[in-house]
């Protein structure tokens, strides 16, 4: 069928006219969205798309990176010198560097695992509504 045929009417249903109500099948939908929603506004989950998130993951893999980088430089220069003081000045900028790449990685795990569990617990709550849903249903129809 091209896109500007038009379907035939199946027989039983009859076409809606723009003040026609919509069938009990497409209001309970409507209405479970609604109530998604809803139910979403009220556990005040932050938007994704407010973007701070973004930054606090950017700033993670930027810490975890560049705390790995300096950790590195500082052992190769604590072992390229004989003397003390700079050793021991390499030492400390090493364990600075594994200090900001620990937490650059705790940012990024936190951040990243923040937009997946998000998804996760919006689709566990829309299931268990939908799961509700038809249980109510069976149990009318009995």
């Amino acid at each position: 069928m091209s896109p500007t045929e038009t379907r035939p009417a199946e027989p039983g249903r009859e076409e809606r006219g723009a003040g026609a109500e919509p069938p009990r099948e497409e209001r309970g939908a409507q209405a479970r969205a609604d109530r998604f929603v809803r139910e979403l506004a009220e556990l005040k989950i932050p938007d994704p798309a407010a973007g701070r998130a973004g930054l606090w993951l950017r700033l993670g893999a930027v810490l975890m990176a560049a705390g790995a980088a300096l950790a590195v430089t500082a052992y190769i220069v604590s072992h390229g010198t004989r003397d003390p003081l700079l050793q021991r000045d390499a030492i400390t900028l090493g364990l600075g560097g594994v200090t900001a790449a620990v937490a650059g990685s705790a940012l990024f795990l936190r951040y990243s695992l923040t937009g997946f569990l998000r998804f996760w617990m919006a689709r566990q709550s829309y299931d268990i509504a939908q799961l509700a849903d038809r249980l109510l249903e069976r149990d009318v129809r009995k």
